[in-house]
């Protein structure tokens, strides 16, 4: 085996998933996580079949389905309820997994935490990485108490603000991308049993996901600042979506002030033309590839990372070279998502645009990720 000792800095998807991998390689992992306390974060998410293989594979997504919902179609509406389309969704896990599942973030974390614990990995929260030195086949790590540690590798899972993007001095940045995104959390009926899209009403669009037997997450793209209007959260989601009927309907009435909901502006980052490692230290997830979220794969993407990392840096052979092997072949998955999310965002602010085509777009990206990346 390659490494025994391996640091994953960040406590997401990405970091998570390395951990629980690894650990049940073999390898000796130590997690550590910024923040005090360690939660996921409490609206929905919709996770694509791809997903749901790695979590197959690491054995989280029976109990992920406890709390969450498969499903294996689409529906898109217009703004006046109507349906345009319904079709099955691809199968980008395989046939024998559903093509998406609804979840809150927070039950998907509580899975992998749960996980962490039981496979013994060691984790520090309030803990971050302030510096590391390369030593050949080793890296000293610098902590914020100031204790010094050696590890086989450090893998930075520490999101689309990663301070470990800085310090592996790449040039590259988060950046806006034109949109926001409000999200909230609440009732649904029981007729919302899939993911759906809505277009043609005021905001660029509308959708929801199905996340539990009761509840489902809700969300429209919009501007990417909050307008000072002096209304409340929830005042704002109903008011943005006002336009969109059918069970758009339900979901407006139903917003409480109490819900879970949050908005924020979208951002992107893709470091295509840089390494991700120097030495025996690799970003992956967020850190190095952050994209819109118009094809739900951005939780997909970042799972896929850790997996595959996993097994490429537990086989036999030259560090340098399996690190480098692994960025060539992330790279190229990654593009596919990244290049179809902005090129629909781009067609989302300018609809006009001749030639654009969001759902051929969108076939095309989901039928290349059918491809198994692993």
């Amino acid at each position: 085996m390659t490494v025994e000792n391996v640091l994953v800095v960040g406590g997401g998807i990405s970091g998570t998933v390395a951990a629980v991998a690894l650990a049940q390689k073999g390898v000796r992992a130590t997690l550590v996580e910024i923040s005090p306390e360690w939660y996921g974060v409490g609206h929905g998410i919709t996770v694509q079949g791809n997903a749901l293989r790695v979590f197959n594979e690491i054995g989280a997504l029976d109990k992920m389905l406890e709390s969450g919902l498969g499903f294996n179609n689409l529906t898109l509406f217009h703004a006046d309820g109507s349906v345009i389309n319904a079709m099955d969704a691809p199968k980008m896990g395989g046939a024998d997994l559903p093509s998406t599942m609804g979840a809150l973030r927070s039950d998907l974390q509580e899975v992998l935490v749960g996980m962490i614990h039981d496979l013994g990995v060691e984790v520090r929260l309030g803990t971050s990485m302030e510096k590391f030195e390369n030593k050949g086949d080793s890296v000293d790590v610098t902590f914020n108490d100031g204790s010094v540690e050696n590890f086989d590798l450090v893998i930075a899972a520490d999101g689309i603000k990663s301070n470990t993007r800085k310090m592996l001095g790449s040039k590259h940045d988060k950046k806006g991308t034109g949109l926001g995104i409000w999200r909230v959390v609440t009732k649904r009926t029981q007729e919302m049993t899939c993911s759906a899209v809505c277009y043609f009403g005021d905001e660029y669009k509308a959708g929801y996901t199905p996340i539990s037997e009761d509840l489902c997450y809700a969300y429209v793209l919009t501007k990417p600042e909050r307008p000072d209007n002096g209304l409340s959260d929830a005042q704002e989601m109903k008011r943005l979506l006002s336009s969109y009927h059918g069970h758009f309907d339900f979901i407006r009435e139903n917003i409480r002030e109490d819900d879970y909901m949050n908005f924020q502006p979208i951002e992107w980052l893709f470091i295509d033309d840089e390494p991700w490692h120097q030495g025996r230290v690799i970003a992956i997830g967020d850190a190095v590839h952050a994209c819109p979220p118009l094809i739900a794969q951005g939780a997909a993407q970042c799972a896929e990372d850790a997996y595959v990392l996993a097994d490429y840096i537990t086989r036999d052979g030259d560090m340098e070279q399996l690190l480098t092997e692994f960025t060539t072949v992330r790279k190229e998955r990654v593009k596919i998502v990244v290049d179809a999310s902005m090129q629909l965002v781009e067609w989302e602010i300018h609809p006009e645009t001749p030639g654009a085509n969001p759902g051929m777009l969108m076939g095309q990206a989901m039928g290349a990720l059918t491809a198994p990346a692993f």
